[in-house]
């Protein structure tokens, strides 16, 4: 579930977002459990949050 984290925010931050539609066909928020969270590096927290603020902004998703 993580390494699907983090691939997901890296496309999102690497220039895959070129047209709202792309991002927003492909991309779902990330929502991992407080467990997961808690095993998760400061790093991939970061991506991830970086991943649901691109959502929030191109395809209005609710925080």
């Amino acid at each position: 579930m993580v390494k699907g984290l983090i691939l997901a925010a890296l496309i999102a931050l690497a220039g895959c977002t070129t047209t709202k539609g792309s991002f927003c066909a492909i991309a779902s928020p990330q929502r991992p459990s407080a467990a997961a969270v808690d095993t998760m590096t400061d790093a991939q927290v970061k991506a991830l949050l970086a991943h649901n603020k691109q959502g929030q902004k191109l395809c209005g998703w609710k925080p």
